[in-house]
């Protein structure tokens, strides 16, 4: 039975009550609700048989970046397959259910080619649009995530209920993409729009991270904490937002009280609390504040992932966590690992653990270990490359301050000082805290101290 969603798509859906679940499944989705799981189970149990809750189950579960889900990722696969035996789906539908097949081949961007299909042909579809947006943030695809959503903005009227989280999206793609004040005024309409979008309200804060504005940043998220009070991890990415505007205004004190009681109150191995929690813990190391025994649990939970391997992303963070806590056999074992994932370059993730992984890896081994001349070869080398580790550019600028103060502290002023230029051109050609203490140490070639420990 072909019923129309709240987007205005077909779904081959068995139930009203499917309907209604199925809608508030993807309208948590966009807004990064901690409630989606609960909605999409409760689409699962009024239509056992609705292919492409099935598929979405699986896109849901890939992108965590586990490899112990990829099992669970593949038999949700199966049973959509099985579903549209049972009860054939809509072409639309169909092209779900191919574009998860062709992710667990290994290749993500063949996936988000047959979501772009879909979109050719029902611009107005949200979900696809959503998760054509989540899997190029994944890749690292900037570029491709403004393309997409800029080439279905014009079929979305103030009446579609997925305006204002396309609006997020949107800023958040202009933001990747260097357009500053075009993406702060997309995130502040979409929030308008749609007060739950923490993804439009997040890529504002981006903006001022890139532009170096602490305090508009505070300004901009104070008061609006509901709107992300309602996600699931992803709440703990926006309050790490906040500790880095603290941070750049040296306020050390209270980023570590955010860090204790919001970021890292719960200790999960999810892979993007990690990067939360490590990228900061480093950040403040880099600036020569003691962080005491915060990288333990870290470190434990991250020795337990060494074997992962799903995301280059995931895994250089977890390298980061070894590093600061000082597993040496572990960060070996890690080092080792992307190294030989990357000589096999058969899937997309392969590829990455290639390029930038295998470089970016044995730097960071090597600034863990103080050889801070090795450590500034291969994070510059795999800098030029880095996008591919996916993410955003706050999330990888931790690499892009390391291999700045690795060429400060190997003595390679001249170089590190372009790599310090390039990065602040980028960044709307305003130093921040950061650009402004390594350009006083090159100036009067004083090396900062040696964090963390040789």
């Amino acid at each position: 039975m072909v019923q129309i969603d709240c987007f205005g798509q077909p779904a081959t859906i068995g139930t009203v009550a499917g309907v209604d679940a199925w809608n508030a499944t993807q309208m948590a989705f966009l807004a990064h609700g901690a409630s989606t799981p609960d909605h999409l189970a409760a689409t699962l149990k009024a239509d056992p048989d609705f292919a492409l809750a099935h598929a979405v189950k699986a896109m849901f579960l890939l992108l965590l970046g586990r490899r112990e889900l990829v099992a669970t990722a593949r038999e949700a696969s199966e049973a959509a397959q099985s579903s549209d035996r049972a009860r054939p789906v809509t072409p639309r539908e169909r092209a779900f259910l191919s574009a998860v097949q062709v992710w667990l081949e290994g290749f993500p961007s063949k996936s988000v080619a047959i979501l772009d299909a879909v979109l050719e042909t029902a611009p107005e579809d949200t979900l696809a649009m959503k998760l054509s947006h989540a899997i190029r943030f994944v890749l690292g695809d900037a570029q491709g995530m403004r393309r997409s959503i800029e080439a279905v903005t014009p079929t979305y009227g103030v009446d579609h209920p997925g305006r204002g989280y396309l609006m997020g999206c949107h800023a958040f793609a202009l933001e990747e993409t260097g357009e500053y004040g075009r993406a702060a005024a997309a995130g502040s309409a979409a929030l308008e729009l749609s007060p739950d979008d923490a993804w439009g309200l997040h890529a504002v804060a981006h903006v001022y991270d890139m532009i170096g504005s602490p305090e508009k940043g505070l300004r901009w998220l104070d008061g609006r904490e509901a709107a992300w009070a309602h996600c699931n991890n992803f709440r703990y990415h926006v309050w790490w937002h906040k500790a880095l505007m603290h941070l750049d205004l040296g306020q050390t004190d209270i980023v570590l009280d955010l860090y204790d009681t919001l970021i890292r109150a719960d200790h999960t191995d999810d892979y993007r609390d990690i990067s939360n929690a490590t990228s900061l813990l480093m950040r403040l190391e880099l600036e020569g504040i003691d962080v005491g025994n915060r990288w333990d649990e870290l470190a434990d939970t991250s020795a337990a992932r060494t074997d992962d391997g799903s995301l280059i992303f995931a895994d250089l963070h977890y390298l980061l966590a070894l590093i600061g806590g000082r597993r040496e056999d572990a960060t070996a074992t890690l080092v080792s690992r992307i190294a030989a994932d990357g000589a096999r370059s058969g899937t997309e993730v392969e590829m990455r653990m290639a390029n930038p992984g295998t470089a970016a890896a044995q730097g960071l081994e090597a600034f863990g270990e103080g050889d801070y001349s090795t450590a500034f070869r291969g994070l510059s080398k795999a800098r030029r490359h880095m996008q591919l580790a996916g993410g955003s550019h706050a999330q990888r600028d931790v690499f892009e301050r390391l291999t700045i103060d690795a060429g400060i502290r190997a003595g390679q002023m001249t170089d590190a000082l372009d790599i310090l230029d390039d990065r602040t051109t980028r960044r709307a050609g305003r130093d921040d805290h950061f650009a402004a203490t390594r350009r006083e140490m090159i100036a009067t070639a004083t090396t900062p101290l040696r964090v963390p420990a040789e």
